[in-house]
């Protein structure tokens, strides 16, 4: 691959325009900017989880951070997708790879009796922070999926993984010995 940017600033997005891959041009607050934003902004918190798992002794726990860098090269793809309308990437076999792996994990959990809070520790509050930014770009797909097609896939995809970033953050606190937080209703 050639040199893709040889200057950062292009001063064509100074009054409020950007370009998709496909050469056209639309306003930065258009559903499809939103999306690929959401993706942007998933990938990039995907990215501090990674390094976040790379800093635990627990080896467990390398499994998830080599996944989930296979997972944020598909994200980056799905980015691209929603950059050139029509143009897809990602397919069943990666929705079927999230679901091979989720299962993997869930295997060794206790049953969910209670709904869990965001916590425990800092690495297990990531999860939760990737999986809930996760969710939101899943919307604003869906957004974008009332005014213009796009790959069903990705949006599988997505759901997928959200589900395996939860799972993931439980299979994680029991790795490492943390007790999960559970919801506790109000009883004033």
């Amino acid at each position: 691959m050639g040199k893709r940017l040889s200057k950062i600033y292009t001063r064509t997005g100074d009054l409020g325009e950007t370009g998709l891959g496909d050469g056209n041009r639309v306003s930065k607050n258009d559903p499809r900017i939103i999306a690929i934003g959401s993706v942007d902004e998933f990938n990039s918190t995907l990215g501090l989880l990674i390094e976040e798992i790379n800093a635990q002794p627990q080896a467990e726990l390398a499994q998830l951070s080599e996944f989930l860098r296979l997972c944020q090269h598909r994200i980056f793809d799905l980015g691209g997708e929603l950059s050139i309308p029509g143009f897809r990437i990602i397919a069943a076999q990666h929705v079927t790879a999230i679901e091979t792996q989720l299962d993997a994990l869930n295997a060794d959990l206790a049953p969910l009796e209670n709904f869990i809070l965001p916590g425990g520790s800092r690495l297990i509050a990531i999860f939760h922070m990737a999986r809930s930014i996760c969710r939101r770009a899943e919307r604003d797909m869906v957004a974008l999926a009332s005014d213009a097609s796009i790959n069903d896939e990705g949006l599988k995809f997505l759901n997928r993984l959200s589900d395996y970033l939860f799972v993931a953050a439980r299979y994680t606190a029991k790795q490492t010995g943390v007790a999960e937080v559970l919801w506790q209703q109000d009883r004033t």
